[in-house]
C-alpha cells in the first residue's frame, strides 16, 4: 500500500514491472536461483494510467516456496540472521523464510520506488544507482554522467564494463565454493533542486540514511566524499561557490553530495550504501539452538553470493521515495509561503 501519492501521476504496471525485474531472483547466474516472476497486479490507486491520489494497492504473489529448506532452522539460529535478535523480541519468529527480516519484504519497497521515481520526473529529477565495488574490486565511475543504460549494461550493474568483467569472475568463484562477498552500491540523484530538505530532524541526509539503512544487510551509509574526507584539511573538502553569466550558483566540487545543512544545494545528490557480505553461505558454521546449546549449521537453500546487483533497484527506491517526500514538503512550503 502506497499513500500519498499525488494524483495525475502517469504510472502503469509494465513500468513498475520493470523495476521489479531489476530486484527479482533467478534474474542471471550470480544471484539466487529462486524463480519468482514478481508480476505486479494494481488493485488500486490507479484508473486509465494516472494515479488517483488515494492509496495505491500493488500485489505481488509469492510463486516459489521452498519452506522445507529451512526445516533446521526452526531449532537452530543462522549466523548473522535476525533469527536470536527476534526470538528475544517476540518470543517467535517466522524460521520458514524469515518473514519480515527476509529480503523478499525488498518487493514492496522496489514498487513503491518505481512510482517515487515517476513523480519524481515530473520535477526533472533522475536517480541511477550501480554496483561501486565488490569485495576488493572498486569500480571508477563518474557520477555526474553515469547513465542507466551503462548499468544494465551487464549483470553485475557496475557502468565500469572492464571491473564488472573481474566482479563477474570474483562473485562466481565465490559462489562455487558456498560462500559470499559484498560492497558497495553507489547512487546518484540528478536535477533535484536546491532547497529540499529540513535543518535539523528531518534533514535530508538523516532521512536518507534511515531509508537505505534499512535495507537488508545495509551495514554502512555516507554522502559525498563522506568518511574519505577525514583523510584531508577543510580548505582540500570544502565545496567552493560560483555563478554563471546567468547568476546561477553551483559549487566547484562536490564533496558534500549535494547536501548542504541538511538541504539540497542543487548539486547532484550522491550517496553510498555498503552490503556485508550475505549471511546464508553453504559453508558448516558455528551457532547455538534455540535452547541455547551449542551446535552447528550449514546454510541449504537459494541464496545470493553477492547481494549488490539486486541491491542496486533497492536503494535507488529508498532515495526516490525520500526524495519525493521532500519534493512535496518543499511544496506545500512554498505554497504556504506565498500566502497573504
Amino acid at each position: 500500500m502506497v499513500d500519498g501519492c499525488p494524483s495525475l501521476v502517469p504510472i502503469t504496471a509494465e513500468e513498475i514491472q520493470v523495476e521489479l525485474d531489476r530486484r527479482r531472483p533467478g534474474q542471471s547466474r550470480i544471484v539466487t536461483q529462486r524463480k519468482e516472476s514478481d508480476t505486479v497486479e494494481i488493485l488500486s490507486g490507479v484508473l486509465d494510467g494516472l494515479t488517483l491520489g488515494t492509496p495505491i494497492s500493488l500485489l505481488v504473489r509469492n510463486e516459489d516456496q521452498r519452506s522445507h529448506d529451512y526445516d533446521e532452522m526452526q531449532h537452530k539460529y543462522r549466523p548473522s540472521h535476525a533469527d536470536f535478535a527476534y526470538d528475544q523480541k517476540y518470543g517467535i519468529r517466522a524460521w520458514s523464510g524469515g518473514g519480515r527480516s527476509s529480503a523478499r519484504e525488498t518487493v514492496g519497497r522496489v514498487a513503491a520506488g518505481a512510482l517515487a521515481k515517476k513523480a519524481l520526473a515530473q520535477f526533472g529529477v533522475e536517480i541511477v544507482g550501480y554496483v561501486e565495488k565488490v569485495h576488493h574490486l572498486r569500480a571508477n565511475i563518474d557520477p555526474t554522467t553515469v547513465s542507466m543504460a551503462d548499468v544494465e549494461s551487464n549483470i553485475v550493474r557496475c557502468p565500469d564494463s572492464a571491473m564488472a568483467e573481474q566482479m563477474l569472475t570474483h562473485i562466481e568463484e565465490v559462489r562455487k565454493q558456498g560462500n559470499s562477498i559484498g560492497g558497495i552500491v553507489g547512487c546518484v540523484a540528478r536535477g533535484v533542486p536546491a532547497g529540499w530538505g529540513e535543518p535539523v530532524f528531518d534533514k535530508l541526509e538523516a532521512d536518507l540514511g534511515k531509508a537505505v539503512l534499512s535495507l537488508p544487510a545495509c551495514k554502512g551509509f555516507e554522502v559525498g566524499g563522506g568518511f574519505g574526507m577525514t583523510d584531508f584539511t577543510g580548505f582540500e573538502v570544502n565545496d567552493e561557490f560560483e555563478a554563471d553569466d546567468d547568476k546561477n550558483v553551483s559549487t566547484r566540487s562536490n564533496n558534500s553530495g549535494g547536501i548542504q545543512g541538511g538541504i539540497s544545494n542543487g548539486m547532484p545528490i550522491v550517496v553510498h550504501a555498503a552490503f556485508k557480505p550475505t549471511a546464508t553461505i553453504m559453508m558448516s558454521q558455528h551457532t547455538v539452538t534455540t535452547e541455547h546449546e551449542n551446535t552447528t549449521l550449514q546454510g541449504r537453500g537459494r541464496h545470493d553470493p553477492c547481494v549488490l546487483p539486486r541491491a542496486v533497484p533497492m536503494v535507488e527506491a529508498m532515495v526516490a521515495l525520500v526524495l519525493v517526500d521532500h519534493a512535496l514538503r518543499q511544496e506545500v512550503f512554498r505554497a504556504r509561503r506565498s500566502l497573504p
